[in-house]
């Protein structure tokens, strides 16, 4: 007889635990497309591991990858598809995720819409090839088209003015598990390109962690700055999104380089 097995390890559950251990979660991108580097982030401790399918060089394939690397290892896996498009979040829920991330959702009929293409008929449209996913690990997970909806924890961003001011009913939607703030696209939407410490969009990203959780639905940020990320926890966000990939390799690369350059042919530092 098949071996039952479960799916992988909700974003939902991590931040519960959490919150009952009084402790903020944290959780890093996975940005290169590579499950090598994927697999060294779950086990680095981080509670999330973010595959960026948005901004990040991932196809369906890579997604995959980065998924089984990561099963192994006690963090959710959070997937951030590009848009909310039905058939690329059906398509990304049958690969396995059991998490996922969909960017620049504007107001609330957005999320409503966003909430039915997760969902099986006849609370949403997403189409079912259980039998043929990993999902449902080829139907070795029991009960999986029943207990879909419980299966899957959606995340929602905030990134726009539109958004952050439709904050409160977005994340009071049904359906929408957590939300995540993007200081980045926010700041560009008000006018303050590449200036995420603005006090317009600190003070917006801080609205909106007051109106999520006036809603009772869990916000993270997207903070690199360990300054702002502390600020934003200390506001009442749920989880910051404190690095990524990328940025770990090019600044410690960076770090390398200039140590190196520094010294003299005779071993002296100049």
């Amino acid at each position: 007889m098949p071996l039952r097995v479960t799916p992988d390890r909700s974003l939902a559950a991590v931040l519960a635990e959490a919150a009952a251990d009084g402790r903020p979660v944290t959780g890093a991108w996975s940005s290169m497309g590579s499950p090598l580097a994927a697999e060294i982030l779950a086990g680095s401790g981080l509670d999330v591991v973010l595959v960026d399918g948005e901004h990040g060089p991932n196809d369906l394939t890579t997604i995959l990858g980065q998924l089984q690397a990561t099963a192994a290892y006690p963090v959710a896996t959070l997937v951030r598809v590009p848009s909310g498009d039905a058939v690329r979040l059906k398509q990304v829920l049958d690969l396995g995720a059991a998490n996922v991330l969909v960017p620049m959702v504007d107001s609330a009929a957005e999320a409503e819409e966003v909430v039915r293409a997760v969902r099986y008929p006849t609370r949403g449209v997403r189409g079912v090839g259980s039998a043929l996913a990993r999902s449902s690990r080829w139907n070795r997970v029991p009960a999986y088209l029943s207990d879909a909806d419980r299966h899957v924890t959606l995340v929602v961003q905030l990134e726009t003015r539109a958004a952050i001011a439709d904050a409160e009913p977005i994340a009071a939607t049904d359906g929408v598990d957590a939300v995540l703030v993007g200081p980045a696209d926010l700041a560009a939407s008000l006018g303050h390109l590449g200036q995420q410490d603005h006090p317009e969009v600190v003070d917006a990203v801080l609205g909106a962690i007051d109106a999520c959780k006036r809603a009772g639905t869990p916000v993270g940020v997207n903070a690199f700055d360990p300054a702002m990320a502390d600020r934003y926890l200390d506001a009442g966000a749920s989880y910051v999104v404190a690095g990524a990939d990328v940025t770990l390799l090019a600044r410690g690369a960076e770090r390398l380089a200039e140590r190196v350059s520094t010294r003299t042919k005779d071993g002296e530092t100049r």
